[in-house]
Order: C-alpha cells, then structure tokens, then sequence
C-alpha cells in the first residue's frame, strides 16, 4: 500500500519494462494477479497549442526573446514611474507585434487541429464481439483486430494476422513514410494465417510480447504465442510482420492485424521528431547589434542622469521659481530620484532598439521563401517537381555557403541503373542484343553467335534472379507466359524494386534467358531458357549496411539447399574459399576505374546436418526478445561462409544534367566542395573525375587501407608535407571510412590542415554517421565556415541535419532527406541558381534591412538626446507620443519591408553566369564590424543634422507662427515646442525614406507606391490629426501645429534645405567609390545598367538600326515591368531579357 502511494505521489516511478505485452483481442487472464498494462489511445496530437493554454505559452514563448522581454519591462515601468512619455508609446507596438506573431502561430496551429481532427476522426473496422464494429480511428485500443481494405492506409501499428490471400500475404507501399514507392511484400504466421474470417479471428487466443515503441521504421522484435488445442506454438515477429501506420495497402483485397502501436507511440508519430534548431549568421549578428544599442542605450541614460544632476546642483535650477517641488519631493531619497530618473531616461530613449524589427525580418523570410517555390528554373518538367522550402528562417544562409558536402548516388548521378558488365568465373561479359557475349568477341564472330547458357553462366544469373527483394506489379503477374522473342526468351513483367542496382540486374538477367516470374506463397518462380523452375525460399538474411550483404537460402527443384549471396566486394570476397578469387578482383577494380557500381555474387552448398544447424540456429535468434540484432549478425556470419565465388556485376549510374559546370561554378565561387559517398575507392574516384569535382591536373592524394593509427599519422604528415613543397599544384584528397575513423581519433588537428589546403575532397566507403561526424568536424573548425549537406538518401538524413543548410534532392531512394532538409530540389544544377541568386538576393535584402533598421532608429531617438541639453534635461519628449508609437509601425515600415522582397542589386542572370560575384558577400561581409559602423555613423550624423539644422534655421524665425505675426508668450512656448520636434520629425521621415529610396536598384510599381505613399500618409495623417479637435483624446498638444508648418516659406526651405544635406555626402560617397574602388557587384551592376542605351547613342546609329534597338528596348521594358511584381517566378522571361541585352550590346 505505501509503494502504491509513493508511485502515485512520483517518489517512485514504476518500473518501465523493455517489453509489453498484447493479449489479442484483449482476453486477458482470469486470475486475480495481472494487472493490465497502460497504453496510449490513437489520437495524434501534431498541434503545438490548447484553446486553454495558447495565451500563457504563446506569450512565454514570445517574451523568451531579449527584445519583447526589454520592451515588456520598459511598459511596466512606465506604468509603475512617472515618465516623459505614455505608456501607450511602448504598450501599442508591443501590443502590435505580439499579436501579429500569435495571430500567425495561432492559425499555423490551427490548420494541425484541423488535420489532427480529421485523421482521429476516420472510420475504421474493428472486430468486436464476433463482429466487424465501425469507429473512429482515434477509439482504437492495444489488443484490437482491425480490418483494413485495399487502397485503404493503416490507421495504427498492425501485426497482420491473416490476409485473402492462402499464404497470409499482402503488399504495401510505404511513400508517406519513406518515400519509397515499390511494393513491400508482408507476411503473417501460418497459425494465423488461415483464420480469414471474422468468426474465426474471434476465436483466437494468442499473445503478442514486442519491444516498447521506437521510431526506427525498420526494425521490430517480437514473438506470438498462439494457442491451440492446449498447445502453444511460438513464432519470431519482425519487420515483415508489422504495418507501419501511414502506409497504404496494395494489390490485397483485405487483411486483419493487431494494434500493437497506437497515437503518438507509433512509429509515424515518434518520427514526428522536431529538428535541432538552425539560427542563421545574420540572426547571431542582429543579437550582437541589439547587444552594442543596448550599451549605448545605457550610456545615454547614464550620462543625462549625471548631467542633469550636475546642473541642479546649482541652486537655481534645483528648484526654479517657476517649478517648485512638492514636500513629498523634497523629503524622497536622493538614491531612489536618482533611480526615477535613470529610468525616465531608459524610456525617453527606448526606441533606439527597433522592436518591429524581429516581426519585418519574420515576414520578410515568410513571405520572401515563395520566390524559391515559384521559380521557374528550379522546376523540373519530366518529374512535375518545382522546388519546395520547408525552414525559411535559413534563406539568407544560402548566401554564405563555404563548403558543399554532397552524396553521389542520386545526387550527382541519375540513379538509374544500367547493366553493362559482368565477370562469371574469371571471364569478363557484356550484354550484346539481348545475348551475354565475352569480351573480345562480336555478335558476328564465330564464338560470339552461340545459342544457351554455359552451366556457370545459368547458375550466376540463377543466383542474381533468386537474391534481391525485387517485388512485380500484380497486375501483370499473369503475363509471365506472355510473347516470346526468337530466342524464346522475354519479360513483359514490370518490376518494382527499392535498390535500383537489384532492378538493374534482374531485368538484364530476364534479357539474357533467365526470367523471374515472381513469388508465389513461399516460393520463387524463374524460367530458365523458357522452361519453368521453381525454387522454395527457406530464408532470407536482410541486408544491412554493416554487413554490406544480403543473402536468401532456397530449396531447389532437385532438393539441393542453396545459400545465394551478393554485396560489396570488400564482403564477399574475404568470405569465398573458391572460385576465381583473383580474376574476380582484377575485373572488378577494371569496373571501378570505367564509374561502374560493383556487386559480387557468390553460393554455397549445405549438407542437410549443415542445414539442420542453420535452421536452429536462425529460429533461437529470432524468437530472441532481447539483442536480437547482434545475435542475427552472429548467425548470418556463421552462414556466409567458406562461400564459392561467381562472378561480379557492373551497373552503370549515369551523371546527371549540368553536374559539371555546376561543381565548377561552385568552385568560381570560392565554394570547396567534398563528395561524401558509400562507393569503393575507384568508383568513387572515376565519378569524380568524369564530374568536374577532380580535374586531370589536378596532384591527387590518398589517405586509404590504414588499420593502424600510426601508419594514418604518418601518412597524414607525409601528404601535409607534399602540400608545402606543391603549393603551386591543386591537390585532390581521397580518404576512405576505416582511415577517417583513424584520424578523427588521435590526429583531428592534422587532418583538418590537409583537408583545407586541398581544393577537393572525396571520401569513400563512409557509413552515414561518418558523413555526420565530416561535417561537424568542419562546422566547429575554429573559422566556423557555413557549410551545405545536398543527398538524396535516408543515408544522408544525419548529414544534412547537422549541416547549416540541408538540401534534400527529389530522387528515386525515398522521401527521407526532403523530409529532413531545409530547402529541396529535383536536381543537382539547381543548386546554383538556389545559392548565386536566391541566396545572394535574400542576404542583401536582409543584410540591408537589419542595418537600415538600426540606422533609422539612430535617426529617430538621438535628436530626443540632443535636445535634453536645451531643457536641462528635464526629460521633456521632443515629439509627440503619437508620432513615437507610430513611426516604426506605419512611417517607415513599408519602404524597407517592400525592398527587402523585391530588390535585385543585379540582374539573375548576370549573377548566375559570374558565380565570382558570391565572393563579395562571402563570410557575412555586409553585416561585418565596418557595414555596421557604418550604418551607425551615418545614423549620428544625419540625426544631428536634423537637429542642429532646424535649431539653427529655424530657432528665431517668428515667421513659422503665421505670417510673421508674434503670439502671446504662451502660445509661443507652446506652438514653439511642438513645432520644433515636428520639424526635426517631418525631415527625419523624409530623410530616412528618400535614403531607402537611394539603396533601391530594382524599382517596382510597389516601390514607388510604398515610398512616396509612405511620405504622402505622413502628411496626410499629420493634417488630419493635428487639423481636427479629437474628443477622446485627453490632450491635444498637435492642435494646428502641423498646418502652421506647412504654412511657412521658411520651414519649406528648411526642409529641402537639411534633406539635401543629409543625403549630399551619402550620394558622394556612393559615386567616388563606384568610380575609383568599384566591387566586382558594382561593375556587374554597370554592366547590366547598360540596357539602358542612352537617346544618343541611338540617334547616332542608322535609321534601321536605331528603330531595331528601340524595339528591343521596349520589349525589354515590358519584360521588367511584367516579371516586377514576382521576379523569381517570372525567371524564364529574365532569360529573355538577359538575351536581349546581350543582342542590344553586341549590336
């Protein structure tokens, strides 16, 4: 009872067990001892909020950031203090950006409600009572037999029970899950497997012990117990027997499972796992400018404490006659005014950090990651496949690429597989019209025209027929007896297979004379030469990528047991104690060097004793509920043994489109890029010769075959060495799996010089963790460059999760690494159009944004300091609080927000065909210590301009209180306040927008609109607000200042007057560095200007010509203006305009 009470109270948890237990159907035990195991229900849960607590979490959230957080506090404190300004100041853009962020959040979590309700709400067949029962998904139970139809997806983690098919079979399509899309045959145990109707499912009596839940798709352990006739028959469960929730039933009319897995511990929902997150360069950089505003914050606050301090310290302006203090005032301590006041100040001059800011740059990612998708030149026609984003927090990050880390298979190459050689029994073959012909002879030649197979040739193609997972489209099983060619032989059958190598062979195989018809129950169906054979399948050892093998032991039609095998050279021919071992090698390196994928396929004989043990020894390890994997490996080490070699194949991987120029225009760039691959060394090394990633002269240097690290060490210093004594050479590094392991261990420091002073890199035989562990090595190398990971495999899932920016390619291994990735594509060559401009466009934007937004608060708050010193820093506000709350909201939001969308610095096209251009905003050289300070100053000195300009033009000029009339005193105090800060106001929003204006290169109609809109709304707003006598306003201070303003030649002049001086030293600066010390972007600019031909130079030409130019021209124009508002979707008329101009400048 008192650990009963101790478990309820969590003192001490329940002990969590390895397994659980499934009683089918739920019949539990009668005695009184077991208590039931807890399960979770089906409801999947993808939404992050509540209706009850979406406020208090949605606004943690929020206030987690410093920004929101100082802003939060500088509210509360003017609430709590008397302050110069309204708590409305700080409250309202708070308010404003809070409730855009949650309004956002809450509908993104609203669309995952909907869909969450509309999954847990899917009708389903449950069997119940010695009935079929129809429920909601989401009242599935543990132990429950549910019925799921053909086409239909599973609605929880199923063992199949039973099938309409005899065996118990059924097929599955897993493309939700993996992205695989061939069919996956699922098998149930025989005990089950005849109970096909409700009535005898009901009747069932069996238990279910499994591991606890994992999101490992691909394994699953466990065991049934099946009762019957007071025996208990046990059974092994793994992969095969389970159906994963998410995956769609195929070619099977119906089938009946057990719910094992339900809701979120299903292997779906646990693979629902929320990456690690990414925080892009500029993100850090605004963090340490928002740190640098912070102190001078600080400073100013400080310094008009002490000064004000230090001016009352004269008597007559402690206390001026005409504002005395209160008793309470002089009584207060001196610490805690000193500390009112302090804080007076910290709100006077809050604005200076930009709380609008983190809400513009969020939109602006949002918004600005539709171009990617609506690209025309990223979408692949064959496929249909236009690229998609699934994190726009990174879009600036694909401007500041250092390293590329790419796969081969799939990514530079097609993974389309086509065989070309093969070696059986120390002789070399090629496929010649269908016939396997010796190398060196034609079909012509008199050895070469020869009819059948040659014993050795039968048994290798038996063996490439008999091992793989190759699955045929049901629907054309019946076709197996369909058209013969001449030679009798032919395969109308379609087939499906995950590894396209086992596609590859099994086609060629069924060209050549020997034809796998497919699977029927437990046996394998192959016509040799047109004559049926069929071969009973005992066994199948799974592939893994340990063993780099995979294995099938089958009966023959005479009896024989046979074990087949094929893999990787480096696993099969260690293992063979026969055959032509040696010939093998050499025509498989020979196969290597030419870029073909290589295989080797061996057989052995079993004894019946011999099988016997097999037999045993396989059914003790998977029955085994605990390390089952490790006892499967030992087992399939003692079967694949003493092994007689066959032969090996060669499938070639043809390069993709442009893979090439892309890897060269990377290179152009200043990107180095290293090929990350699972292929053996020469392979490895010919495909990346053939693809531009090592060139021919290129001084190639190898880190291979060490077991020692004292030999890796050795080779490490020795290659460092040779790279000194070589400068001048380009170096190629190659290292394989087992030799980076070595290095990683004891000699990091040393491998990582090496690998940095080469230009290429390729590293061969890497497990996908190895891939990992290289790109974290460089990662937090101690230059912390921004590395790229590009795959296509769920082997290259750890890679680009622990790169900065991970780019998944829509290839043919599965959907795994879109899922994961950051950005995807459908091909390789659209990698450099994503980083030369779209990532180039999204750095300047955003790098532009974050200054300019620093810059215009600058502006704003230091002339609210300056002015302090002309009101003995009694804290009085030089603008209205109106103007404060309104002018990062609605003044100068726009312009900014508009560039940071649509600007482009430089026309696509020029950017992409000079990928030397990438260099000038390598390592964040536009948010840099210099761009910054630049920024800065610039914002100083404009605000003092603003300030000291209007005091010195317009601090006596009677004229600017209405036609020169003079006021009574206090009116002219009054109206001389607010007219003072209205001008140095009217001028700053000016100012500040004509200086977006000049950093605009790529105008738009919506730049126009929101510039000159964004300056005609202050206007207007000022007019009407200051023009008209507001009821529910308390006080009116703004009454009439703003149209006395206007009235006054004088203000006029002053405003043109002190705009133009600001932005005169802005505009020189510009052009003197455009001329004399122009950037490789500035001269691309001016190249790309020159479409714009002057009326001059036209007029000198011929009429003809002229009138050509002109019409070009104008095409061109309708070409900007059509492409303006979408300039990324509209790239294929960017190519038109680009070729156009060159037309232009040729002629």
């Amino acid at each position: 009872m008192l650990r009963w009470v101790r478990q309820q109270l969590g003192f001490d948890p329940p002990h969590q067990s390895d397994t659980r237990t499934i009683y089918i159907a739920n019949r539990f035990p009668q005695h009184g001892h077991y208590v039931p195991q807890k399960f979770a229900d089906n409801r999947i849960i993808s939404s992050k909020y509540t209706v009850w607590n979406f406020v208090p979490k949605n606004l943690f959230e929020q206030f987690r950031r410093v920004a929101n957080f100082y802003f939060l506090i500088i509210f509360l404190v003017q609430l709590m203090i008397d302050t110069p300004t309204s708590p409305i100041t700080s409250g309202l853009p708070l308010f404003f950006v809070i409730t855009v962020t949650a309004i956002k959040q809450g509908y993104e979590d609203w669309l995952r409600h909907k869909a969450d309700n509309e999954v847990n709400g899917a009708p389903v067949y449950v069997v119940r009572s010695g009935g079929l029962v129809k429920t909601r998904s989401k009242n599935i139970r543990v132990g429950d037999i549910v019925r799921v139809a053909k086409d239909e997806t599973f609605p929880v983690d199923l063992v199949l029970l039973s099938s309409d098919r005899v065996d118990g079979s059924c097929h599955v399509t897993t493309a939700s899950l993996d992205g695989e899309t061939n069919l996956k045959t699922h098998v149930a145990v025989p005990e089950t497997a005849v109970l096909q109707s409700v009535a005898n499912l009901d009747k069932l009596v069996a238990v279910i012990e499994c591991q606890q839940p994992e999101a490992d798709l691909y394994r699953f352990v466990g065991r049934i117990t099946v009762s019957q006739q007071a025996e208990e028959i046990v059974r092994p469960l793994g992969p095969e027997s389970l159906l994963l929730r998410g995956a769609r039933l195929k070619n099977t009319k119906e089938i009946f499972g057990v719910a094992v897995y339900t809701g979120m511990e299903t292997k779906m929902a646990l693979n629902y796992k929320s990456k690690s997150q990414k925080r892009s360069a500029v993100e850090k950089s605004m963090n340490s400018f928002l740190i640098i505003y912070l102190i001078i914050l600080l400073f100013e606050a400080i310094l008009s404490t002490i000064l004000k301090y230090a001016w009352q310290a004269e008597e007559k302006w402690d206390e001026p006659w005409y504002n005395e203090k209160t008793e309470h005032e002089r009584n207060s301590s001196k610490i805690l005014r000193f500390i009112s006041d302090f804080l007076a100040f910290l709100v006077l001059y809050n604005f200076i950090i930009p709380i609008s800011l983190y809400v513009t740059v969020e939109m602006q990612k949002f918004l600005g990651s539709f171009f990617i998708g609506w690209d025309l030149d990223l979408y692949h026609e064959e496929t249909n496949q236009r690229a998609q984003v699934n994190t726009s927090d990174l879009n600036e990050e694909l401007g500041q690429v250092e390293y590329v880390f790419t796969d081969k298979t799939g990514t530079l190459t097609e993974n389309e597989m086509q065989f070309r050689e093969c070696s059986i029994n120390g002789i070399k073959y090629q496929e010649v019209n269908g016939k396997l012909t010796p190398e060196g002879f034609s079909e012509d030649s008199p050895d070469g025209n020869r009819h059948g197979l040659v014993k050795e040739e039968e048994l290798f193609l038996k063996a490439v027929c008999l091992c793989h997972t190759v699955q045929i489209n049901a629907d054309q099983t019946d076709g197996a007896d369909g058209p013969w060619h001449a030679n009798g032989i032919t395969s109308p059958l379609e087939y499906y297979a995950s590894s396209p190598d086992e596609k590859a062979l099994v086609e060629a195989a069924s060209r050549v004379g020997v034809v796998f018809t497919g699977i029927s129950g437990d046996s394998m169906e192959v016509k040799s030469l047109g004559k049926p054979e069929r071969y009973k399948l005992l066994h199948v050892l799974e592939f893994d990528p340990n063993r780099r093998r995979m294995s099938v032991i089958v009966e023959s039609p005479s009896g024989e047991k046979l074990l087949f095998t094929k893999g990787a050279e480096s696993s099969i021919l260690p293992r063979s104690k026969s055959g032509e071992i040696d010939k093998t090698r050499i025509h498989v390196d020979e196969f290597a060097l030419k870029g073909l994928r290589t295989l080797c396929v061996a057989y052995r004989r079993f004894t019946p004793e011999e099988y016997q043990e097999v037999g045993k020894r396989l059914q003790e390890a998977r029955t085994a509920l605990q390390q089952r994997e490790e006892r499967l490996a030992d087992v399939f080490n003692f079967i694949e043994r003493d092994l007689e070699l066959l032969g090996a194949t060669g499938v070639e991987d043809k390069l993709q489109e442009k893979v090439q120029e892309t890897i060269e225009a990377l290179r152009l760039a200043g990107i180095k890029v290293w090929v990350l691959t699972g292929d053996k060394h020469e392979t490895a090394v010919s495909v990346s010769l053939s693809c531009g990633h090592f060139h021919r002269t290129m001084n190639i240097l190898e880190l291979v075959q060490h077991k020692s690290d004292s030999t890796c060490a050795e080779q490490l210093r020795q290659l460092a060495k040779r790279i000194k004594e070589d400068h001048v050479i380009q170096h190629g590094l190659v290292v394989d799996g087992t030799s980076l392991s070595l290095a990683l261990r004891e000699h990091e420091k040393l491998f990582m010089e090496v690998c940095k002073n080469c230009s290429a890199v390729l590293c061969c035989r890497m497990a996908p963790l190895q891939k990992a562990k290289v790109v974290r090595l460089l990662k937090t190398s101690p230059e912390k460059p921004i590395t790229l990971a590009i795959g296509d495999g769920a082997n290259d899932v750890s890679m680009i999760q622990e790169a900065h920016v991970g780019i998944g390619i829509m290839g043919k291994e599965g959907r795994q690494a879109v899922r994961n990735s950051d950005y995807a594509i459908a091909r390789f060559k659209f990698l450099s159009k994503l980083l030369f401009v779209h990532g180039h466009f999204y750095y300047i934007r955003i790098a532009t944004l974050v200054q300019y937004f620093f810059y215009k608060n600058v502006c704003f708050i230091t002339p609210q300091f300056l002015y302090q010193f002309f009101c003995l820093f009694s804290q009085q506000t030089l603008y209205d609080s109106v103007y404060l709350t309104l002018y990062n909201i609605c003044f100068t939001s726009l312009p900014v927000l508009i560039y940071s969308l649509f600007e482009q610095h430089v026309h696509p096209h020029v950017l992409q065909s000079k990928p030397v251009l990438y260099r000038d905003i390598s390592k964040n050289a536009h948010l840099g210590f210099k761009p910054f300070l630049y920024w800065t100053v610039l914002g100083f000195f404009h605000a003092f301009v603003f300030f000291y300009g209007s005091y010195l033009l317009m601090g006596e000029d009677t004229s600017l209180l209405g036609n020169g009339q003079i006021l009574k005193p206090n009116r002219q105090m009054m109206f001389g306040n607010w007219t003072f800060g209205t001008l140095v106001f009217t001028v700053m929003v000016i100012t500040v927008t004509m200086k977006m204006a000049l950093e605009t290169h790529f105008w738009t109609w919506i730049n126009h609109f929101v510039t000159w809109g964004s300056i005609v709304f202050y206007f207007i707003f000022s007019l009407f607000y200051g023009g008209i006598i507001w009821p529910f306003l308390h006080t009116q201070d703004m009454y009439f200042v703003f149209v006395q303003l206007l009235s006054s030649g004088s203000a006029w002049f002053a405003i043109i007057l002190i705009v133009v001086a600001c932005l005169f030293i802005d505009v020189v600066k510009k052009v003197l560095y455009r001329h004399l010390q122009p950037t490789s972007t500035e001269k691309a600019q001016m190249y790309s200007n020159r479409v714009a031909l002057s009326d001059e130079f036209i007029a000198l030409q011929p009429l003809s010509r002229a009138r050509n130019q002109l019409s070009k021209i104008s095409l061109l124009r309708q070409v900007q203006v059509s492409t303006a508002w979408t300039p990324c979707a509209a790239s294929q008329m960017g190519k038109q305009h680009a070729h156009l101009l060159e037309e232009c400048w040729n002629d």
